[in-house]
């Protein structure tokens, strides 16, 4: 099982990023984001199930969209009004339980950076 992310780069404040996720070697009822921030702890942004039904951390209602395409085993996070808070690598997640997935996510992809200056 892989989680391949992508999409990360150097953004103005203010501006967008969409982050993709691309799964492989098998297919997950729930997809979701994480994001570390240099000397801080990983922390969830957001979470979607199999329906297409979203959950977001409170820091990201109104500028953060998660959104899948189960036909390609794919995940999007389209990230506006970025801020430079918002800088951190970003991780995919995936797993069975929605709440796992917003938690103790199963499965973990490698990080994309996202660096947003102000």
């Amino acid at each position: 099982v892989q989680l391949q992310a992508s999409g990360g780069g150097l953004v103005q404040a203010g501006g967008s990023l969409r982050l993709s996720c691309a799964a492989s070697g098998g297919t997950f009822s729930n997809y979701g984001w994480f994001r570390q921030a240099p000397g801080k702890e990983r922390e969830f942004v957001a979470a979607i199930t199999w329906s297409g039904s979203p959950v977001y951390a409170d820091f990201v209602k109104g500028r953060f969209t998660i959104s899948r395409v189960n036909a390609l085993n794919t995940v999007y996070l389209q990230m506006s009004s970025l801020k430079p808070e918002d800088t951190a690598a970003y991780y995919c997640v995936a797993g069975g339980n929605m709440q796992v997935v917003a938690t103790t996510p199963d499965y973990w992809g490698q990080g994309t950076l996202v660096t947003v200056s102000s």
